[in-house]
């Protein structure tokens, strides 16, 4: 055994936190040789002419530099892309991963805390605990819609700093009832707690609730590009109002996006169109995929507005498990996300991918169950 692959001096062990030390690193499937559905990945590239434009721009960069000015080009961009209103501001992350630990270090006073509903998105809780706050899950209702009375006494309990309702939600990919978000705002707002409102799904969503935004001065905005079509740019942004952005920004580190991931997305929101008809295209799909679903015997599907569909594989015992492998076995990669939460119960995320990766999806589903 080599000191490379040695198990971890015991004295430099100590260095590391214990609850750091009984977690378990974020981990990334094997998509080698596979149809890659497992990530909720815009699956179009871009058109060789734009590929070859983008590459030229991206050739002609300082990259001796750090980033300048031309970031702002990119906020003034995004903030009319998202049509923000007047008094907000909004800053940029690595991904809205970034920001999101960026939010848990900016609000990490003492007693503080940070609720969701789960099952979520995992970095909610992730954040929190590397920042050392506490984090409090609330389940969500047997068909995943938001737990009111729940909520309502989680927040008057717990007095969160900073609550996460995800529009629509990760990974059950649905969009909770407006009239219970509302309360819940309103909630967090008498308790003095802020209140984030996670689009990252937006562009396949039905709805946005960047048109009533305004009416807090507790609600901030996250999105990404991620699922716009620019994954591994990755850039997030994360919009409220002047005064908030202003203190949360204190804690980003700078030079946080580097000259390549501002001009591909400068890039991309000069020409959002074609991205805007990837988009509508993935939708299109989405109806497809939901009515094959709703033929097929032995799964049941919930309804999306986002570019992902949740399936459950019904039977007795594990069924996700065996048709997981399955699918994997006939070389299309989903994701089992059975075991993250007891409500997820054989249940499978499914991507939305293009004609021929979906077609070969449902092949495979349908052979592996």
């Amino acid at each position: 055994m080599t000191v490379l692959d040695s198990p971890l001096d015991p004295k430099l062990k100590k260095l590391i936190r214990q609850d750091v030390q009984s977690m378990q690193a974020y981990a990334i499937q094997d998509s080698a040789g596979m149809v890659k559905l497992d990530a909720m990945e815009n699956p179009h590239s871009l058109p060789a002419a734009l590929q070859a434009h983008l590459g030229q721009r991206l050739g002609a960069l300082a990259l001796n530099r750090y980033p300048d000015g031309r970031i702002n080009d990119l906020r003034d961009a995004l903030a009319k892309y998202a049509e923000m209103p007047e008094g907000f501001d909004l800053m940029l992350g690595n991904g809205s991963d970034e920001l999101i630990s960026l939010l848990a270090m900016a609000c990490d006073v003492e007693g503080g805390a940070i609720l969701a509903p789960v099952p979520g998105f995992v970095m909610y809780g992730m954040s929190a605990k590397l920042q050392g706050l506490k984090f409090f899950g609330v389940p969500l209702t047997a068909d995943f819609e938001l737990d009111e009375a729940a909520m309502l006494s989680a927040i008057a309990q717990h007095k969160p700093s900073v609550t996460y309702l995800a529009y629509p939600n990760n990974p059950t990919a649905n969009l909770w009832d407006d009239t219970v978000i509302e309360k819940i705002i309103n909630a967090v707002g008498l308790q003095g707690g802020l209140v984030v409102m996670d689009e990252a799904y937006q562009p396949f969503s039905s709805k946005s609730y960047i048109d009533r935004i305004a009416k807090h001065r507790h609600v901030l905005l996250l999105r990404t590009l991620s699922k716009f079509g620019l994954a591994g740019v990755r850039l997030g942004y994360l919009m409220g109002p002047k005064a908030l952005i202003a203190e949360v920004d204190k804690v980003r580190p700078p030079y946080n996006i580097s000259v390549l991931n501002y001009e591909c997305a400068l890039f991309a929101l000069e020409h959002q169109d074609v991205f805007a008809s990837q988009a509508q295209e993935l939708v299109a799909q989405r109806t497809m995929l939901l009515e094959a679903l709703g033929a097929m015997k032995g799964v049941k599907a919930w309804k999306s507005d986002a570019n992902m569909i949740l399936v459950r594989i019904l039977g007795n015992g594990d069924r996700a498990t065996p048709t997981f492998e399955g699918m994997r076995e006939r070389k299309v990669l989903v994701k089992n996300v059975s075991k993250m939460h007891s409500l997820l119960d054989n249940c499978l995320r499914l991507t939305v991918g293009t004609v021929q990766e979906n077609l070969a999806m449902l092949f495979a589903l349908e052979e592996s169950l």
